[in-house]
């Protein structure tokens, strides 16, 4: 039967308004689609573990007090036999070197103002060599620098030099024992006291993770650090005088003094530098009352090759090493890699700890960072990039179009 004319009328009217109907919900459907930002791509974060902390073996004299340290970590890296403050000896002329240098400064190369010695310095020499300290020439109207009286100091340990000194920079010893106890209370040496500035009396006492901290000082100070590591020096009207350190110049070793007492026998206060790789780690260590040098020297020789041993390069994470991995709902995957590789030297007995920062991405191309990688060496903190491994694209216009719901 055909259509009346108002059914006509009607069904155009239904096609007129479906396909507008059409029309307007392509008008805003499309463009929502073809436009609208992909949601966040979480992260899937890996377990990382880093390499456990593994305390060397060292072997430690039986006897009085021993500790090993390295420049750039606090405190000692170990330690053995007594924490009670013993006497220190000579070893005392550190402190008294940078009390000194503190109230009267040198720079490397600068021989400083001379210093006329008289009667009452005489008067130091008879008194030490009454009591056989270690002592240098010494007469009244004798002329020396400043650099050279600290060399014959340190160097040869002579005790009248070192009273001597004392007296020049701060008018008599007592003046000198208050400044070294500020110096003392200044540099955190709270186990350390001195009575007098040549280690002669036991009174002058330490302990080996204060006297490891000292060292720490010392060769800091680069005025210190050259006299302690010379092994002879040529000083006017006295000739050469040699080192009573007969370890420096052995594998490494340049400082720092020696001393030796009656109550503290046969002491050390020892330095090194050990290369690792390209990078340099200076030992610092001690030992307090041995029976004598040569014994003492062979330990510390021993225990330098195992504290040695206990330094290595670690590599903390190599350039694209993955840690955590992107998957898109389109099919598109990446990864965050490390930007670059990370190596440290380090004591073998540092704790390490790494923390992961890594970011939700949406489209991104390779090599957008993406987090970072933070590790905690001891007390060093170390930050590496992450990256992106490869380019998240947009998923394309038929994925968009076939799957609104992913989109909003």
């Amino acid at each position: 039967m055909p259509l009346t004319r108002r059914q006509v009328y009607l069904r155009r009217r239904l096609w007129v308004f479906g396909g507008g109907l059409v029309a307007l919900a392509s008008a805003f459907y499309l463009p929502l689609t073809l436009l609208a930002p992909v949601q966040d791509v979480a992260a899937q974060v890996s377990v990382f573990e880093t390499r456990a902390a593994v305390q060397p073996p060292l072997t430690f004299p039986e006897y009085g007090a021993s500790a090993i340290g390295a420049v750039g970590y606090p405190g000692v890296l170990a330690s053995g036999g007594s924490v009670d403050a013993l006497p220190i000896a000579s070893i005392s002329k550190v402190i008294t070197a940078l009390v000194i240098l503190e109230a009267k400064p040198l720079a490397v190369g600068e021989s400083g103002p001379d210093i006329v010695f008289g009667d009452t310095d005489v008067k130091f020499y008879d008194a030490q060599v009454a009591q056989n300290g270690s002592v240098a020439p010494v007469y009244s109207g004798q002329v020396l620098t400043q650099r050279n009286a600290m060399n014959v100091m340190l160097v040869t340990s002579a005790n009248n030099y070192a009273e001597s000194l004392a007296s020049w920079a701060f008018g008599s010893q007592q003046a000198f024992v208050q400044a070294a106890t500020g110096w003392l209370e200044r540099a955190g040496l709270a186990s350390t006291a001195i009575v007098e500035p040549t280690g002669v009396s036991p009174s002058n006492v330490s302990t080996s993770g204060d006297l490891v901290e000292l060292g720490r000082i010392a060769l800091a100070d680069p005025v210190v650090a050259e006299i302690v590591a010379t092994s002879s020096i040529d000083i006017p009207e006295l000739g050469i005088i040699e080192n009573t350190n007969s370890l420096l110049g052995i594998t490494g070793v340049d400082g720092i003094k020696t001393g030796t007492l009656d109550e503290a026998g046969s002491c050390l206060l020892f330095s090194q530098d050990y290369s690792v790789g390209d990078t340099t780690v200076t030992l610092v260590g001690v030992v307090l009352g041995g029976p004598d040098h040569e014994t003492i020297d062979a330990a510390i020789q021993s225990l330098l090759t195992q504290a040695d041993a206990g330094f290595q390069a670690v590599t903390l994470v190599e350039e694209g090493q993955q840690f955590a991995t992107y998957d898109t709902e389109w099919g598109d995957e990446s990864a965050a890699v490390a930007a670059s590789t990370l190596s440290v030297v380090m004591w073998s007995a540092t704790p390490i700890t790494v923390a992961s920062s890594v970011e939700d991405v949406q489209l991104a191309d390779a090599g957008t960072r993406v987090g970072s990688l933070t590790f905690t060496v001891g007390d060093r903190t170390l930050e590496v990039p992450l990256e992106l491994s490869s380019t998240i694209d947009d998923p394309g216009a038929l994925w968009r179009l076939s799957h609104p719901l992913e989109l909003f």
